[in-house]
């Protein structure tokens, strides 16, 4: 039997139940090894890459926080002058700060040009890397170091930006959203989305113990009970049309919100806890996530 080559090597220095390490591991895995990795500045970037050492067994090149739509849209077009782009997979990928804030921009750009890249969003909800600011996939009221809790709030007053939406209106082939929950649906639309021509988009919830305080052995639970509330949505899109979601018997919010430090100002506020169930609703309405008896 011919040995597997490895693709994400153990031995990173991510936190214990990360699960940005899971997904990225998950991600390059259903792409295999003819892929060529870009990745913004983060969390991910640096656990994965410090000198002289990588956890990558493919091309990985760190750019800058803002930028790595750019950066991959040059690696593309030139994979494609060099005729070198059949069977090569670019994956220009970040966290939210660099894909929903910081990184925007350039995201934009890559899609409206209609490279053929897919975009990977590790969702973590907030800039970790450099001390668990709020993003703007940060969720509603939770709390973090530049949206405290106290008598005048009560955390995150924003909505999270809606991203998936975004790169939808771009007109892009292919637009989705994954957890590391469920491993097998997040590989299955990697591997979809690299077979598609042109821009794609995948947003993978990403729960981080350490920003979000819960132990790290319950990151799967904590990233399955925010599907199950319907606070996170699973769908995809191909060519603009709603092509699939993942059903769910909608539980109340506070079965997830219970399970993280970062909302534990909210369990005596039923007020705020009211608001946040309209969330999950709203999200249940939209793309039909109930599961019909």
């Amino acid at each position: 039997m011919p040995e597997t080559k490895i693709l994400y090597n153990p031995g990173h220095t991510a936190c214990g139940g990360c699960g940005q390490a899971i997904a990225a591991r998950l991600v390059i895995e259903a792409a295999g090894e003819n892929t060529i990795i870009v990745n913004n500045t983060g969390c991910l970037e640096v656990f994965t890459t410090k000198y002289p050492e990588s956890a990558w067994g493919v091309p990985f090149i760190h750019s800058l926080f803002e930028n790595a739509g750019a950066v991959a849209s040059g690696v593309e077009s030139a994979l494609k002058f060099l005729g070198k782009k059949e069977g090569t997979n670019v994956i220009a990928q970040a966290g939210d700060g660099g894909t929903a804030d910081i990184g925007l921009q350039a995201l934009s750009g890559m899609w409206e040009r209609g490279h053929d890249i897919l975009s990977v969003c590790y969702d973590n909800e907030a800039y970790m890397n450099t001390g668990i600011q709020r993003s703007g996939l940060t969720p509603f009221d939770s709390n973090t170091t530049t949206s405290p809790t106290g008598k005048e709030s009560f955390g995150n007053p924003k909505m999270k930006k809606p991203v998936p939406e975004i790169a939808r209106a771009h007109g892009i082939p292919y637009v989705a959203t994954a957890s590391v929950a469920f491993v097998r649906d997040l590989q299955n639309k990697v591997k979809k989305a690299i077979s598609i021509k042109g821009p794609k988009y995948i947003q993978i919830h990403v729960p981080c113990p350490l920003g979000w305080r819960h132990e790290g052995a319950q990151t799967v639970t904590v990233a399955r009970a925010a599907i199950e509330t319907g606070l996170y949505p699973i769908f995809e899109y191909v060519n603009g049309e709603l092509a699939g979601v993942q059903k769910i018997k909608p539980k109340p919010v506070e079965e997830y919100l219970k399970l993280q430090g970062r909302f534990k100002h909210l369990l005596k506020a039923p007020e705020q806890i009211k608001k946040i169930q309209e969330i999950a609703d709203n999200n249940i309405k939209k793309y039909g996530l109930k599961l019909e008896a």
